[in-house]
């Protein structure tokens, strides 16, 4: 009985590393529709987020060859788009990123290991200067609590950059209703927010705060999906997050929470593909 049980445990293992290399060196494409009365004309937006550094073939051609299949209007970015290790190469990030700008508009939303590089630089040195110095150069702003109104659409993209103790682990940090209208300012009600924000944990008050449409990332899905529980664990350390990826709604607000497309610390995927997201907005019927 006992061994036959260890038999089982050792398969569901070898099972699951088998499906892991698979899922971390593969991703799937997923389209959203929004329909919001707000937009002027349609407006097909790509979502990139958590690449960390990873590269699906030589300098990301695969990844950038189905980009340029779907030809979008813009790309988005929900951060993470390299890590925070010293002294860590963030070539592949960059590349990627510089290739795309020759091709795309890119609206560049940070992460928190963007920002975690820019907090201390006497851990990191200048891996954050060099790396927005790569992003300038190929003509790529980061919006760093910032607005960018596309008037063709009639949509407003911003970028937030929350505060690091809104990634702590083990928990939840509190966001007081304030924090966001302080940082960003307050919205355009006649026009469709998109709001950038790598952390969906605060959904709701990118709600409140008056986003159409929010972007994240930060999840990973969970790092290993299963039926009807969804992802298993997020960065915080708590298990099976409220959001791990996919769409969510709230009142009039949509949020598109991208699985994300590398990895980092705990490199597994496990029945969760990385993931290239194609959002579609079109104005109201």
């Amino acid at each position: 009985m006992i061994e036959g049980i260890v038999i089982f445990i050792v398969v569901i293992f070898i099972l699951c590393l088998l499906v892991s290399a698979m899922d971390c060196n593969r991703f799937v494409t997923v389209e959203y529709e929004i329909v919001s009365d707000k937009l002027t004309r349609p407006c097909c937006l790509v979502l990139l987020s958590d690449l960390h550094n990873k590269s699906f073939g030589k300098d990301n051609g695969k990844l950038t060859e189905k980009i340029d299949g779907i030809s979008p209007d813009g790309i988005l970015v929900a951060g993470d788009m390299l890590t925070a290790t010293k002294g860590h190469d963030f070539t592949p990030a960059l590349s990627l990123m510089k290739g795309l700008a020759a091709k795309y508009k890119i609206y560049y939303g940070m992460g928190n290991h963007e920002y975690r590089l820019k907090l201390y630089p006497d851990q990191y040195g200048s891996m954050y200067e060099e790396y927005m110095s790569g992003l300038s150069e190929a003509g790529i702003v980061p919006l760093v609590n910032e607005n960018t109104y596309l008037p063709e659409y009639n949509l407003s993209v911003c970028g937030a950059e929350i505060d690091r103790c809104y990634y702590k682990r083990f928990g939840r940090y509190p966001m007081d209703s304030a924090y966001l209208p302080k940082i960003l300012g307050q919205p355009e009600r006649d026009t469709c927010q998109l709001l950038i924000a790598h952390n969906p944990a605060y959904f709701e008050e990118y709600a409140a705060w008056g986003a159409d449409v929010v972007v994240s990332g930060h999840v990973h899905g969970g790092i290993m999906k299963l039926p009807v529980l969804g992802g298993v664990l997020s960065p915080n350390l708590t298990l099976f997050p409220k959001y791990d990826g996919g769409r969510f709604v709230k009142g009039h607000t949509t949020m598109i929470l991208s699985r994300g497309l590398g990895t980092h610390t705990l490199p597994l995927r496990i029945f969760n593909p990385g993931e290239l997201i194609v959002i579609s907005l079109k104005p109201g019927r």
